[in-house]
């Protein structure tokens, strides 16, 4: 199944790539490979997970921040490519947490976006990955997501 059709039969319908907040592009595509910058849970221009995980929202909250971000990310690559059927593998993600003092399950948090790409990619989903917790992100953001895809 074409990863287009699982997002289709998930009931998941892509958003358009979401605007830069700052002096950016959101994703560029060089050679084959598609580089997207750190991307916000926004749904329609607005962030839906604000503050600290572990403090103002709860590990499961940043959960689905972290998939909303994913979600984004692959809406930055069908804009630069065309279609995400274009990707062939997901390469590198790195996700960043909003962190409260103590708080140490940012792996939890990151696997919000990991899982969903092993779901929409399979086994091209499975990836290289860093979950880092930081004391603030941009907009009060519960998490970021960065990412490397290579395209077909």
């Amino acid at each position: 199944m074409k990863p287009s059709e699982k997002l289709e039969s998930l009931q998941i319908k892509l958003p358009p790539a979401p605007r830069p907040v700052a002096a950016y592009v959101p994703g560029v595509l060089v050679d084959g490979w598609v580089y997207i910058s750190g991307q916000l849970p926004m749904v329609e221009g607005e962030l839906q997970y604000q503050g600290k995980v572990g403090l103002d929202i709860t590990a499961e909250q940043g959960f689905a921040a972290a998939r909303i971000c994913a979600l984004n990310c692959l809406a930055v690559a069908a804009d630069l490519t065309g279609s995400i059927d274009r990707v062939e593998r997901v390469v590198k993600v790195t996700g960043f947490v909003n962190s409260a003092r103590g708080f140490t399950g940012q792996p939890s948090v990151i696997n919000g976006a990991s899982e969903f790409l092993g779901h929409v990619f399979g086994p091209a989903g499975a990836h290289a990955r860093a979950a880092v917790g930081v004391n603030e992100l941009p907009l009060n953001a519960a998490v970021e997501i960065e990412m490397v895809l290579k395209i077909r």
